[in-house]
């Protein structure tokens, strides 16, 4: 990967083959709009809190002026008294100086709001970067699974199609019933069925996982197989009590929450300090060569004029309509606006954790439990194929144990997949996911 200096956005190079987790999720944020979008944020607040720092230095103003002037004088009655006056380039030329010394606190909470909202801009970054992680982790996962499922698929399809040879010798022998060659077909023609169906939930994972990385979602992408011999950490062993403790005190949507509020309260500090005196320094030095004249009808000769004050300025706004009041008023409402969403956000990211740390301790449980049924469900199969073809067994003994197999499969590779899926997803909505929770392998 390298950056573009031009559009400020990554380049990579050809996808792995096949895609691992880290590679896609390296993709998929730096070339997500929203966490670009995020960045940009946090850029434009950095700014914002530059500008309020620039409210602590004075302003200085220079002004140059230059005009060619052209004066006719016509006095009724005496026109001896006539005259015009044209003067070349006349230059006026100034230079001022104004600095708040004082002004109730107006600076400081504007700076505080700004200052908040850096935090904030930095805490949705966090959480737009999370989220999107967690997204394309999900389907990643999710594809990996339905490209699983497809193999399985393809697997049952060519079992059914065993099958169904085996019982067409036994029938054509005469030692079955043509009905077993009719089920055999029939259970053939479903596993058809569900390959084609399997194939184009592979496909449509398969473009959603390219989408999230911003490719075309026909980009080819090849994923590893899903390995097994995975078994649950216990990474997450705390209480889930602890667990949401912890992800209402730091998870970035809530610090995000909190530096909104934070920034809300400043901004009625600020707001109220708006109304209130400044005392400022001011200063002021010009210069002109304006020519003058010593009376009517005596022709201007050329000048200079210098003048200088240094001085203290006080501005005190006596009534302003109501207005500030009603900003004050604004932005107390405000103020309260940003608790309830406070609230909310503790509220919603309790909630999340309660509901992932449940789907993960579900999941890990399933790990061992489609380990067991997919044991079972392969002697089962193995028996019943014996059986069947000594003799002793059914047709419908058989393609039932060969269904069982086949969503015993497709249980082991869904439980698989779903417990990493899971556990990222949780590690997100406590608000520590990153690159060290991708397992190796994957």
């Amino acid at each position: 990967m390298k950056g573009d200096a031009v559009t400020g956005t990554c380049v990579f190079g050809a996808m792995q083959t096949p895609l691992r987790l880290p590679e896609a999720v390296e993709r998929a944020l730096c070339n997500n709009p929203q966490t670009r979008q995020a960045w940009a944020d946090v850029k434009a607040a950095a700014a914002a809190v530059g500008k309020g720092r620039s409210a602590y230095l004075p302003q200085v103003t220079g002004n140059w002026q230059g005009t060619r002037d052209e004066t006719k004088e016509a006095i009724s009655g005496l026109s001896q008294f006539d005259s015009t006056y044209r003067n070349s380039v006349l230059r006026n030329e100034s230079v001022s100086l104004s600095w708040v010394l004082y002004d109730f606190g107006g600076r400081k909470a504007a700076l505080a709001n700004a200052n908040a909202l850096l935090v904030a801009a930095r805490a949705n970054e966090d959480a737009t970067l999370q989220a999107a992680f967690a997204t394309v982790a999900k389907d990643y996962y999710a594809a990996q699974s339905k490209q699983g499922a497809f193999v399985a698929a393809k697997e049952v399809e060519e079992t059914a199609a065993d099958s169904l040879k085996a019982a067409t010798m036994r029938a054509d022998h005469g030692a079955a019933p043509i009905t077993d060659q009719l089920q055999a077909r029939t259970s053939w023609a479903n596993a058809v069925v569900e390959r084609t169906k399997a194939e184009r939930d592979w496909q449509t994972a398969f473009g959603t996982l390219a989408a999230d990385m911003n490719a075309e979602p026909y980009t080819a992408v090849v994923l590893p197989d899903v390995a097994d011999g995975v078994a649950p950490d216990n990474e997450f062993d705390e209480s889930v009590a602890d667990l949401i403790g912890d992800a209402k005190r730091f998870h970035p949507s809530v610090a995000a929450a909190e530096a909104q509020l934070e920034a809300a309260q400043a901004k009625v500090r600020q707001t109220r300090a708006e109304g209130m005196p400044t005392v400022s320094f001011v200063a002021k030095y010009s210069w002109n060569n304006q020519p003058t004249t010593l009376e009517l009808g005596v022709p201007q000769v050329p000048a200079t004029t210098r003048e200088w004050y240094l001085g203290i300025q006080v501005t005190i706004p006596f009534f302003e309509g109501f207005g500030r009041t009603y900003d004050i008023h604004q932005a107390q409402a405000e103020a309260e606006k940003q608790r309830d969403v406070l609230d909310e956000a503790r509220r919603q990211v309790g909630l999340d954790v309660w509901t992932s740390y449940q789907a993960l301790e579900g999941a890990g449980k399933n790990v061992t439990n489609s380990a067991t049924l997919l044991d079972v469900a392969q002697q089962s199969y193995a028996a019943a194929q014996r059986r069947y073809q000594i003799g002793v067994g059914s047709i419908l003994e058989l393609l039932n144990a060969q269904s069982a197999l086949a969503e015993a499969k497709r249980q082991r590779i869904e439980a698989l997949t779903d417990w990493r899926s899971e556990r990222l997803q949780l590690a997100a909505k406590l608000g520590r996911l990153g690159m060290w929770d991708v397992l190796p392998g994957s």
